[in-house]
């Protein structure tokens, strides 16, 4: 087992390495220049090559990538004498640092990882990315617990009318569910049950979690603005759930167990509850596992249109301002947590199923 633990590690870690070579390489060669982003209409030739000089893009581009690895690793070399060195540490960047070992000038210390600053706020990015995961990570659990609640109840009807006419609604809603873009589907749930039917339901078309008192008195929590934006984002995983109970209970019922459990004569409505569903739910616990993670990454065209104040929202506004340490710092979020996840799920199915460790 510890071997199995290990190799799936050192797999998360070649696909984290993966990512930040990717990352760093696509975003230093598009256009734009940072420094006259953030100088504005004040840029001239000698603030410019202060602020490139302060952001390290003066250097060669392996070593601004050598300076990039060295940033986000928790354990990383620094020379904190020389200021001109590639490997100066400033302190007001990195906050605190816990000095493991010194070899002359250079130091091994052990920090947070750092994202850079903003070029448009010149705040960290990973106090801009803390500020929307709260709201993101809500958004996510909201939809999947939505969708799996849902998708099961549908799913265990459909598999108990087979071939009704519910059975063959649900598989047309299912694959509208997964071919229909995310974007498409807010846009429709904003106009129908925002604007049409505003009165009715009184949900808004735009807004986050927190809402603004309009007389003054602060910040107030608005748990309706997370109705819409949590429905749109489980729709997807909810028809995927869907097809997956169907399929599952039904390929169960046919076992052998269960016709003798009907011989035995208990009821219907036992046999799927304490038998039947349970076995049957195993595909959809791990499509569960891996939609969260997919959740937390794809709703960036959900809170965009619905104005949700969250990490997708936070990716759009800072392409849309060339902010590129933002967007940086957010895709490299989003694969930790997508690699976090899935070790922690092939650790799971390593101890459910030996068999899992043979590969």
């Amino acid at each position: 087992m510890k071997k199995f633990i290990l190799k799936r590690l050192w797999y998360g870690l070649l696909v984290l390495l993966g990512v930040v070579v990717v990352v760093f390489f696509l975003f230093n060669v598009l256009p734009g220049d940072p420094a006259r982003m953030m100088l504005g209409q004040r840029a001239d030739i000698a603030s410019v090559m202060a602020i490139n000089k302060d952001l390290g893009l003066d250097k060669p581009l392996l070593i601004q990538f050598v300076n990039y690895l060295n940033d986000l690793s928790p354990i990383s070399a620094h020379n904190n004498r020389d200021r001109d060195s590639y490997l100066f540490l400033d302190p007001e960047k990195y906050g605190k640092c816990l000095t493991l070992f010194k070899a002359g000038q250079t130091s091994v210390v052990l920090k947070a990882p750092y994202l850079r600053r903003s070029y448009q706020s010149k705040r960290n990015v990973s106090e801009i990315l803390a500020e929307g995961f709260v709201n993101t990570l809500i958004l996510a659990i909201v939809a999947m617990i939505f969708a799996m609640i849902a998708g099961i109840a549908i799913g265990v009807v459909c598999a108990l009318y087979k071939n009704s006419w519910i059975d063959r609604l649900s598989l047309v809603f299912s694959v509208l569910g997964m071919s229909l873009p995310s974007f498409f589907v807010a846009i429709l749930n904003a106009w129908i049950f925002a604007f049409l039917l505003g009165r009715f339901t009184g949900l808004n078309m735009s807004g986050s979690l927190l809402a603004v008192d309009d007389f003054g008195n602060g910040s107030f929590i608005e748990l309706k603005n997370l109705i819409l934006p949590a429905f749109t984002l489980g729709v997807r995983p909810l028809a995927v759930i869907v097809e997956l109970t169907r399929n599952s209970l039904l390929e169960v019922m046919s076992q052998d167990y269960i016709r003798t459990a009907t011989a035995k004569g208990l009821s219907r409505k036992r046999i799927i509850l304490k038998h039947a569903l349970k076995n049957a739910l195993n595909p959809v616990v791990t499509a569960i596992s891996g939609w969260l993670a997919s959740l937390l990454a794809g709703a960036v065209f959900v809170e965009f249109i619905f104005d949700w104040k969250g990490i997708g929202l936070i990716i759009v506004n800072a392409l849309d301002k060339y902010d590129f340490p933002v967007v940086m710092g957010a895709v490299l979020f989003i694969s930790i947590i997508l690699v976090v996840i899935n070790f922690l799920v092939d650790i799971v199915y390593g101890l459910l199923d030996p068999r899992v460790r043979m590969e």
